[in-house]
């Protein structure tokens, strides 16, 4: 049974929400890329993208995440999302978009993120993610 780009997102948006490695890892093809920062090597593989969520999530709490309407075409799909969170105590915003690349299965080899951070809570603007 394959997944569809739309379970996906809805597997990893719990994974965060859960701070759960595991889950999040388990979305991933053995040999998945995770490029979080474009100046930077992307994670490798499902034991680089758990060590990376364990890393990063482990100083994160209430975690909210939506997404926008994703735009699929053959096995890339393109989002927006838009999270807050507090990290390490302090609220914050996150606002980013993901460009995925999905294999037969369902599950991603290839994930690309751009991101924005910005101190507090933020709501998007009128027409996000449409």
């Amino acid at each position: 049974m394959s997944m569809t780009p739309t379970e996906w997102l809805d597997g990893y948006r719990k994974a965060w929400i859960d701070r759960n490695p595991d889950a999040a890892a388990a979305l991933f093809t053995e040999d998945a890329t995770y490029a979080e920062q474009p100046y930077q090597s992307a994670f490798a593989g499902r034991d680089g993208i758990r060590a990376y969520w364990s890393r990063v999530t482990g100083q994160q709490a209430n975690v909210e995440m939506r997404y926008g309407t994703p735009i699929t075409v053959g096995g890339r799909t393109v989002v927006e999302w838009w999270t807050t969170l507090t990290n390490d105590g302090a609220p914050i915003t996150l606002a980013g978009a993901f460009i995925l690349d999905f294999d037969a299965s369902g599950l991603c080899r290839g994930l690309r993120e751009y991101w924005h951070f910005v101190e507090g809570t933020q709501q998007p603007r009128s027409g996000w993610g449409e």
